[in-house]
């Protein structure tokens, strides 16, 4: 398990490569790319903590983490809620196809968006996945 310094330290990096692939025009962050950004990596780091380099109980710390990057980039009354609230909305479906990504990585991003937003409908649904296999 890392410390808050040490797993600041190992993510600041990708913190960095995210506001800078959203940055257009020197100093405008490019909100809708930027949430598609955030999205992925949070999705990703929650299904393979491991291949992220942190243990499964590092996540909470991370969460906190992320969500302090969210409010300075996009606002304080951001968090990840409201980013997979964007991913879940028509802008976000267009911001996921003008950053072209494939129809996997828009189902990652759709399945993360359900079990934030509506953890009970996202259970049920699963269930009944599972029960149709």
């Amino acid at each position: 398990m890392l410390d808050p310094t040490e797993l600041r330290y190992a993510f600041e990096p990708v913190f960095t490569d995210i506001k800078e692939r959203s940055t257009v025009a020197e100093s405008f962050i490019d909100r809708s790319l930027y949430q598609v950004y955030v999205a992925t990596l949070w999705a990703n780091v929650v299904l393979s903590p491991g291949e992220a380099g942190i243990d499964e109980e590092d996540l909470e710390d991370l969460h906190d983490l992320v969500v302090g990057e969210i409010k300075a980039v996009l606002g304080q009354q951001e968090d990840l809620t409201s980013v997979f609230t964007f991913i879940d909305s028509k802008a976000g479906e267009q911001a996921m196809l003008e950053a072209k990504l494939n129809q996997t990585h828009k189902d990652l991003l759709a399945y993360f968006s359900s079990m934030i937003l509506d953890p009970d409908g996202h259970k049920k649904w699963m269930d009944e996945i599972r029960d149709n296999l």
